[in-house]
């Protein structure tokens, strides 16, 4: 009975140790186990990036969203930048130097501060432009800066610390907000209005 017993388990050992190594073979054929995707997709779902693209929206120029923003909300925003830096007059470097007055400024001069050379190389003065690109993305901006904040996605949250910013005793004038483009009169619709004053014209004796 016993060996009966011993050569079924036996068995049974060696059917799953031959189950864990085809397991494994498969898996590495397939690249089953692979952390990163294939090169190239199985196939291609019709219609997915054209749907993305065409619910896009498309951002507003800075001006005309500095128009509409809010310096409540973008002190709100703000918050999350206090961890490093400070904003009140006469307030001490952290992480990151103090903010007040920072617009209009030349950039990366701010006293007592020990900047990345990327960033203390590129000149020019922190403006409206200047800023909205710093905040979007601060590592495209200057590669090797320290700040590892990776910046505000939407334009609205940038335009409104960008008010914030400049209410520290900054004060800029605001650029004037862009003029929304004219909306075109489609060709058919032209065309039909134009028919009726050419027949009438013609139409009309001769003097």
């Amino acid at each position: 009975m016993d060996d009966r017993f011993n050569t079924i388990a036996g068995w049974g050992l060696f059917g799953g140790i031959v189950a864990l190594g085809l397991s494994s073979l498969s898996g590495h054929y397939f690249l089953a186990d692979k952390e990163h995707r294939p090169e190239t997709m199985g196939y291609a779902i019709e219609g997915v990036v054209e749907e993305a693209a065409a619910g896009a929206v498309a951002e507003l120029p800075l001006p005309n969203l500095l128009a509409a923003g809010d310096v409540g909300k973008g002190e709100a925003v703000f918050a999350k930048c206090k961890a490093c830096h400070t904003p009140n007059e006469g307030g001490a470097n952290g992480i990151g130097p103090n903010l007040y007055g920072v617009l209009g400024k030349p950039i990366a001069k701010h006293a007592g501060f020990a900047y990345s050379a990327d960033l203390a190389g590129k000149g020019g003065n922190w403006d409206f432009a200047t800023m909205d690109a710093w905040l979007k993305n601060p590592k495209a901006f200057a590669a090797g800066t320290k700040m590892s904040f990776a910046g505000l996605a939407k334009g609205e949250d940038r335009a409104n610390v960008i008010l914030y910013l400049n209410s520290l005793g900054s004060n800029l004038p605001l650029p004037a907000a862009e003029a929304a483009p004219a909306a075109e009169a489609p060709a058919d619709a032209a065309a039909s209005e134009a028919a009726p004053d050419a027949a009438a014209s013609e139409a009309a004796p001769a003097a």
